[in-house]
Parts: C-alpha cells; sequence; structure tokens
C-alpha cells in the first residue's frame, strides 16, 4: 500500500462496502482513498469524493494519482487492464489535503527553482525570433513534453525521504531541457546551481521514474547527462 503525509491527528478507518444494483452487469470493486481533513477521519458515505481532473486526454497531468499500486493518469487508465478490485490512492508520500489530492505546493516551488525559462545575455533580434537548428529543436523536444503530472517524483524513493532537498526526477528534467537549449545563454549558472550533494546527486538511477512517467519520458537520463556535463567541466 502506498503511504501518505497525514496530520497526527488523522484517522483512517476501513471503508464500507456499497454493493452495486440488481442486475448490474460487468460488476468491478473499486477501493478508494478518502480521507477528510476537517474531522481527521475516512468519509464513507459523502458523495463529494474529492480528485483533480481536466482534459481527460492525458496532456494536462492534473488527474495524476496512485492505481493498483502505480503512479498514472487517471484519465487514460484502462479498468480492464486490472485484474481484481481497483485501487486507487493519491500519490505517494505527498501531504494529502483531502481523498486524492496530494499538497503539490514544495513540488511546484522546486520546479520554480530551477527557473524554467530562457535567460539571455543578448538582445534578441529587431526583426525576428531567437531561432535554432531542427537538430537543436529536436534535442529539447522531448524533454519539453513533461506535463508536472508528480508521477516520476512520487516514485522515486530518494525524493520520499529527501523531497525537502533533492529537486526529484521532475524538476531535474526541467532544468536540463534549459540547460540544453541552444538559445539559453546561462547554462554555466544554471549547472552551478544544480552541483550540489542533495539537489541533483540524490539521485541514484533507480529508473523508478522512467517507469511512472506517462508521457514516456527519461528523466533518469536527463539527469545523469546533468552529472555528466558538471564533471565535464571540471576537467
Amino acid at each position: 500500500m502506498p503511504q501518505f503525509k497525514l496530520p497526527e491527528n488523522s484517522r483512517v478507518q476501513p471503508g464500507k462496502t456499497h454493493p452495486a444494483p440488481a442486475g448490474a452487469r460487468d460488476v468491478r470493486t473499486f477501493k478508494v482513498y478518502r480521507f477528510d481533513p476537517d474531522s481527521g477521519e475516512k468519509n464513507e458515505v459523502d458523495s463529494t469524493l474529492t480528485f483533480r481532473r481536466s482534459c481527460r486526454e492525458g496532456i494536462c497531468g492534473s488527474c495524476a494519482m496512485n492505481i493498483d499500486g502505480v503512479n498514472t493518469l487517471a484519465c487514460i487508465k484502462a479498468t480492464s487492464e486490472i485484474r481484481g478490485d481497483v485501487k486507487i490512492y493519491p500519490l505517494p508520500h505527498m501531504p494529502v489535503i483531502k481523498d486524492l489530492v496530494p499538497d503539490l505546493t514544495n513540488f511546484y516551488a522546486q520546479y520554480a527553482s530551477v527557473k524554467p525559462w530562457l535567460q539571455t545575455r543578448t538582445p534578441a533580434p529587431p526583426d525576428r525570433e531567437r531561432l535554432q537548428s531542427k537538430d537543436d529543436q529536436e534535442k529539447i523536444d522531448r524533454p519539453s513534453a513533461c506535463i508536472l503530472c508528480a508521477c516520476c517524483s512520487t516514485s522515486c524513493p530518494s525524493y520520499w525521504w529527501n523531497s525537502d532537498r533533492y529537486l526529484g526526477p521532475a524538476a531535474l528534467l526541467a532544468a536540463y531541457r534549459w540547460i540544453i537549449d541552444t538559445r539559453d545563454e546561462a547554462t554555466g549558472e544554471r549547472l552551478d546551481d544544480l552541483e550540489d550533494p542533495f539537489r541533483l546527486y540524490r539521485c541514484h538511477t533507480i529508473m523508478n521514474c522512467a517507469q511512472a512517467c506517462p508521457k514516456d519520458l527519461n528523466p533518469a537520463k536527463a539527469i545523469a547527462e546533468i552529472k555528466k556535463m558538471i564533471a565535464e567541466r571540471q576537467h
């Protein structure tokens, strides 16, 4: 069962079973994690199950949760792929706001800390955009596809135990995307900011992040490339 950071006064109680109506076919049992921050108890009757959702097409990352023991996007996870009961929990090792909604405040702050925007010193061309070759654009194409669903970071044991200092796979993938962008002129500063025993080097290449990513990205590879760039600078 996934682990979560609950308030000290919280109580999670066994849920009740609500049978399917008579005559229902293809019946599935859903076991959904519930937590009410006001009472500290699990709510067994309230129909206002709380969860995030938006696009329904796997492009916004809002509905990330743990389904059948795997971090994924609820909108693209087919229950027909799951044998037995369908067990649904919020993303692991995150503070729970309510039911299936984790608190992503720290996650977004870490993303912002890598300055995920173009940094330049030279003036932009007066008559056109800052251009780059097709080959250079393709280098950032896949890292740019991250939808910040947090599936990767919340599948990472290093992030579970060091999320106060380790940036985690998602933020580091975003950092890598700008480090390799040929239009960006702050590569040295970006690498300096990441060269830290915790911010970067808590990654032990377990590869959970790559397995959990619903967009088939590979944050672990990006992190390894950042480490390589830092090592090459020192020689």
